[in-house]
């Protein structure tokens, strides 16, 4: 552990700055700085312990989407007690869902902590939820369950979570869809294909058929947005129909 701290406690982040930043986003004083060091620490630092473990925050990631979902299936069991369980799972998703942990990264201002031997500007989106939850983590090693519920309330229940709004909230277009198709028994199909257009950056195409009827295009740098895309315009040229199924 004394490894560990020195090579942390060696970066240029100007502790007293760094204490005083993070007290201010936490909303308490840290006790041990060296996890929130490490939770800020990218793979590419190639840092690791005198046992040869690496150092950085990807298992703190772990630890923090655990205690995020624990947190918030608490706090959804005690504000709606007519939900089922299908009904709790499906709001607790979209809490805790890649895009708004994304959000709450990017408002905080993690990846201005991040060190990196890799530009930022390269990172995906992705980076700031994954620093989210290790800083989740962090807390809870540091000052255990009660603050870290205590943050998460602040900074994520109080100010993002509002049942009436999350009950019409879409995660994923592409799953809406699917779930229309099945419940009224049509037939779906993604046709990916590689858009060759002018670019330098290399873009997928997709063509969502239903009922061998096109009806709707997408366009993105992945297969996976591309479809997200082609879904949600589906969704809006069948709004009215599939409100009435799901």
């Amino acid at each position: 552990m004394k490894f560990i701290r020195k090579i942390l406690n060696s970066r240029s982040s100007q502790g007293g700055d760094f204490f005083l930043e993070l007290t201010n986003i936490l909303g308490f004083k840290p006790r041990s700085i060296r996890y929130y060091k490490k939770a800020f620490t990218h793979r590419s630092m190639n840092i690791k312990d005198e046992k040869g473990n690496p150092v950085n925050y990807e298992r703190l990631e772990f630890l923090g989407d655990a205690m995020l979902s624990s947190i918030i299936s608490h706090f959804l069991f005690d504000e709606a007690p007519a939900g089922d369980e299908g009904y709790l799972t499906k709001m607790r998703s979209k809490v805790v869902s890649r895009e708004h942990l994304n959000e709450l990264g990017k408002d905080l201002g993690l990846l201005n902590f991040v060190e990196s031997k890799i530009n930022k500007e390269n990172f995906g989106e992705n980076i700031h939820g994954n620093v989210f939850e290790a800083l989740v983590g962090a807390i809870f090693l540091d000052r255990g369950y009660e603050f870290c519920e205590r943050f998460i309330q602040s900074r994520v229940i109080t100010p993002y979570v509002d049942i009436e709004q999350l009950e019409g909230k879409i995660i994923s277009y592409k799953s809406l869809i699917i779930e229309y198709c099945q419940k009224e028994k049509k037939t779906f199909l993604f046709d990916v294909y590689e858009d060759e257009g002018k670019e330098d950056v290399k873009y997928f195409a997709v063509k969502l058929y239903i009922d061998n009827k096109l009806v709707a295009k997408g366009r993105a740098t992945s297969k996976k947005k591309a479809e997200e895309n082609a879904a949600r315009r589906a969704y809006y040229a069948l709004q009215s129909k599939i409100d009435d199924v799901i």
